[in-house]
């Protein structure tokens, strides 16, 4: 069963501020015509005057009358002011609240463009109005990405699906034979989507394990920066040499206090990422160097760039900005997003620059030397991919 139906806000606000009014004015008068006589007749016995002459009884019938002639009309123009002014400020409060349900509503039923005035009432609404609108602009933007997201995933699993189901029917029909080219094709449609399945998996337990339980599943421990980079580098020199792309390290072994195999997972998911986009004879050159109480990495590769429209996504899950370029070269598009919630885990920040296509690009990530904030060791295992 649902509530019975309320008055309106504005309508109570104002039968509330009426309510006090009428109760200043009870008490008023009170005062006037109770309290003030008795206090008056006793300032007279004090100054005097006082006897049986009737002269006492005049003045105090003097003084009611006055009182009552100067503070009647007093009192219902100062009751008709407050009640008018508490209609007014009522009816502009209730329209205030009344655009923010509306808009609320609005949003609520997936219009996230709508955005809500401040109304001048004041810094709480201001900030109400201001919240209201960040939430909308975040839902429009987890909407967006969730419809690319949606269609990125029917795209990636349409190709290898169209694939196997195509030559099993040419199998079925007596077309091909089941012989171990065949199968190596479906092989190779099973496998893409199996990576897509682990991909898949291993972004929502970084994104969603990390961000709900904290950053408890990091965990810090002093090491120095370059100690980090040439574990990185050691693992990357094999695929870097079979692409023919050069792999440098300069900088100093900066001390800070991180978690080595998350920051190693940060460090590797660049330098692949940096790797699949520079041609062969390019160079990747990684840097760390001290920024007052941060440690800053700065992988720059000689590659193909990235145009500005797409800078502010690279980090956003299963986006890529050469879509065919990364498809041939196994890149599923959620590399960067690890990137960017292991370092924010570490009380870091991540940023990508680039001049335009073909000048190459430059990430640089910034931690801090004493490591994430509230951190304390755990004893949890480590098991997100990379």
């Amino acid at each position: 069963m649902t509530s019975p139906q309320r008055a309106r806000f504005g309508t109570r606000l104002f039968l509330g501020t009426t309510l006090v009014v009428l109760v200043c004015l009870v008490t008023a008068t009170v005062v006037a015509v109770v309290i003030a006589p008795g206090m008056f007749h006793e300032h007279l016995h004090q100054a005097g005057i006082s006897g049986d002459d009737g002269l006492t009884d005049h003045i105090e019938m003097a003084f009611r009358g006055t009182l009552l002639r100067a503070w009647a009309p007093a009192a219902a123009a100062a009751v008709v002011v407050a009640i008018a002014l508490s209609w007014w400020v009522a009816r502009r409060v209730e329209r205030a609240v009344g655009e923010l349900s509306t808009s609320t509503g609005r949003i609520a039923a997936g219009r996230y463009e709508t955005r809500v005035d401040a109304s001048g009432l004041g810094r709480e609404f201001a900030e109400l109005a201001d919240a209201v609108n960040e939430l909308a602009r975040r839902l429009h933007e987890t909407e967006t990405t969730r419809r690319r997201m949606v269609a990125d995933l029917g795209h990636e699993m349409r190709t290898p699906i169209a694939t196997i189901e195509s030559h099993l029917e040419a199998v079925e029909d007596g077309v091909r034979a089941a012989d171990a080219d065949t199968i190596g094709v479906l092989r190779t449609g099973t496998q893409r989507l199996r990576r897509l399945a682990e991909d898949l998996s291993a972004v929502s337990r970084v994104q969603e394990g990390i961000v709900q339980e904290g950053i408890d599943r990091i965990r810090p421990e002093p090491t120095g920066a370059r100690r980090l980079v040439d574990a990185a580098v050691a693992v990357a020199t094999p695929s870097y040499d079979a692409a023919g792309v050069a792999l440098a390290a300069t900088g100093d072994d900066i001390p800070l206090t991180v978690d080595p195999a998350r920051v190693g997972q940060v460090l590797g998911n660049l330098f692949d990422n940096a790797r699949r986009h520079t041609p062969p004879g390019g160079t990747v050159t990684v840097t760390t160097t001290h920024h007052g109480p941060d440690v800053v990495f700065t992988v720059a590769d000689t590659g193909c760039g990235i145009a500005a429209e797409h800078l502010s996504h690279v980090f956003d899950r299963f986006y890529r900005a050469d879509d065919a370029r990364t498809r041939r070269d196994g890149g599923s598009g959620i590399g960067l997003t690890i990137v960017r919630v292991l370092v924010e885990a570490h009380g870091g920040s991540v940023t990508a620059s680039s001049a335009g296509p073909g000048a190459g690009a430059v990430f640089t990530v910034t931690l801090p030397a004493a490591g994430p904030a509230s951190a304390e060791p755990s004893d949890r295992p480590a098991n997100l991919d990379s």
